[in-house]
């Protein structure tokens, strides 16, 4: 698939590290370095502008390392990138650590996935056909 894309950071574009990941890293472009206080967040920019072909979104998710090792993550993950978004990506990364942390130009700070979506019609019923679980709420399966 191919994606337009404007690239107005100082760093390449996001790549996929392996043959089979999901995922592309997200780099900061910054002028100079962001501080993330203890519960703190900001939003980090990239300098990356895409146009999504209809049908598809762009996810933005934490990376892992980040988060095992830092306590950094990405605060409404994932973050929906819609393809009539013609803005800079950005991300909104907030620090869970008891910790400060310094976001670095170039660093890379979460993963960019593109998945396919559907939007749906609703259809309004009486009744829902049964099922095993039923109404079986958040636990209902036990441990």
């Amino acid at each position: 698939m191919k994606i337009s894309i404007i690239n107005q950071s100082k760093h390449a574009l996001p790549a996929y590290a392996t043959a089979l990941s999901a995922g592309m890293d997200l780099r900061a472009n910054l002028t100079e370095s962001i501080t993330l206080s203890p519960l703190g967040r900001a939003l980090i920019p990239t300098g990356l502008f895409i146009a999504l072909p209809v049908g598809f979104e762009a996810q933005v998710r934490p990376r892992s390392g980040l988060a095992l090792k830092k306590g950094i993550t990405v605060l409404n993950s994932p973050g929906t990138i819609d393809a009539d978004y013609r803005g800079e990506l950005c991300v909104i990364l907030v620090n869970l650590s008891s910790e400060a942390f310094v976001v670095e130009d170039g660093e890379r700070i979460a993963q960019l996935v593109i998945a396919r979506h559907e939007q749906a019609e609703w259809e309004v019923v009486e009744m829902l056909d049964a099922t095993e679980r039923g109404a079986g709420g958040f636990g209902h399966t036990g441990r």
